[in-house]
């Protein structure tokens, strides 16, 4: 399961990861599990954090930005799926400067003796990710 904190408690979400929407990385909450930040705190113990990354390199915008960010959501599930049944992941990342955003680099390239474009992107800062265990 994923959560990401909304305040004073903590949510479960799931990714919505979309090159057209203003926000490309975001999550949507589910409403499966709401747990108040203290208790969810008390609860689970911190294991290890993960910075996860990706990039991709094409010749059309929109499609070189959505296989980027299926390869984040790819490696946010993989994460997940291998976890116990005991551990959640959490999504580290604050809003404002911190939180993850898509970045564009532009380059022209020579094909077949035209000029085009061809996009590369990449995700900074990182989506940081905690992994967390129950308390026993």
């Amino acid at each position: 399961m994923i959560f990401r904190r909304y305040g004073t408690t903590y949510r479960s979400v799931d990714p919505n990861f979309q090159s057209a929407a203003l926000n490309e990385i975001g999550f949507r909450r589910d409403g499966e599990r709401v747990v108040e930040a203290e208790a969810f705190e008390a609860s689970y113990e911190h294991l290890v954090s993960h910075d996860l990354v990706a990039e991709a390199e094409g010749s059309v915008q929109d499609h070189t930005e959505q296989l980027l960010l299926d390869r984040l959501e790819e490696r946010l599930l993989e994460l997940e799926s291998g976890l116990d049944p005991d551990c959640v992941v959490v999504i580290e990342n604050g809003d404002g400067p911190e939180y993850p955003k898509t970045r564009q680099q532009t380059r022209n390239v020579l094909v077949e003796g035209e000029n085009r474009l061809h996009f590369r992107y990449t995700v900074a800062p990182p989506l940081r990710v905690g992994v967390y265990r129950t308390r026993s």
